[in-house]
């Protein structure tokens, strides 16, 4: 199958475009942005050499349900999905931080308290925790939002002195955060699943606080199945998961985490196919549907038509 690695469209009265790790935006009009989802997979901020297929869907269909799902507790920058591929929204001015939360220790935050440490973005951990286990609350962990490169763990303390974002729009941005994971954790302990930690990104539009860009993905987000997680936890067993974290895994037990020096270990095809079918798996547990393959045979072309016919009928 085809996978969508690279894009180069010129949609109506598009200004600009900008190619991130995995989706590509263009700026039309200076009003709106198309967003298109590809199948570039990346982990410790490097973009892996091939593609997974179906990753793009999976990724921008999950996004456009969940930013429906949760639009009653913060406005957000989606209009339309004119296609599989592709969310088309609002362009809102970013404020530069994501804000990461975080149910349980796992992940990023594992690791720094496995080295030792107690201290995460300005936040104490208690002792005596073990990899994957429930924090007494979320806690938020949020990072720059570097434009290229990688991203920095940084403390509310030093986002409000460094003017990174000011006060009255930092304390909307964490009640947000918090009521959207506690919505998100909602949905999916409805679908046998545990949302472990996740990222948002909010900007102004109009100058009110708005969601940006994807919401509860396998990119963004981290999920454990729910069944049998308190026994697992118990034994100190792995525990059963759905994100990207296993492809991190795999990049670490073959020698690559990101630094200079260090070379991507060959994907085989069987590796690819396997990835791709762990991304399906997700979107079928997480939303309870059956995922709908769309064929990319033909996508340069099929999304060029679907988003012109929608921005047409905004203008």
């Amino acid at each position: 199958m085809q996978t969508i690695t690279s894009t180069n469209f010129n949609f109506p009265k598009q200004k600009s475009v900008y190619k991130g790790k995995v989706r590509d935006v263009y700026n039309i009009d200076g009003k709106y942005l198309v967003m298109v989802a590809s199948d570039r997979i990346s982990a410790f901020d490097v973009v892996l050499p091939k593609g997974i297929p179906y990753k793009g869907q999976v990724l921008n269909l999950i996004a456009s349900k969940f930013l429906n799902a949760t639009k009653d507790i913060v406005p957000n920058w989606l209009m339309g999905t004119p296609h599989p591929n592709v969310s088309v929204g609002k362009m809102c001015e970013p404020f530069k931080v994501e804000m990461v939360i975080r149910g349980y220790l796992a992940g990023h935050a594992a690791r720094t308290y496995n080295s030792g440490k107690r201290v995460l973005c300005g936040v104490t951990l208690p002792e005596g925790l073990k990899e994957n286990d429930k924090l007494p609350e979320p806690i938020i962990t949020p990072t720059t939002k570097a434009s290229e490169g990688h991203d920095e763990d940084i403390s509310r303390e030093e986002i409000l002195k460094q003017g990174i974002v000011e006060e009255k729009y930092y304390v909307q941005l964490e009640k947000y955060t918090r009521a959207l994971y506690q919505r998100g954790q909602e949905i999916a302990n409805k679908m046998g699943l545990i949302l472990v930690d996740t990222k948002y990104e909010f900007g102004l539009y109009n100058s009110e606080v708005t969601l940006m860009d994807e919401i509860h993905t396998p990119d963004s987000s981290r999920y454990f199945y729910l069944e049998g997680y308190d026994d697992r936890q118990k034994k100190g067993e792995e525990q059963k998961q759905l994100s990207k974290e296993f492809v991190r895994r795999w990049l670490i037990e073959n020698g690559f985490q990101g630094k200079d020096g260090q070379k991507v270990p060959e994907m085989n095809e069987a590796w690819v196919n396997k990835i791709s079918e762990r991304y399906i798996e997700l979107f079928e547990k997480v939303t309870g549907e059956k995922f709908p393959r769309h064929s990319t045979d033909n996508f340069t072309s099929d999304i060029e038509k679907s988003v012109t016919d929608y921005l047409n009928k905004l203008s």
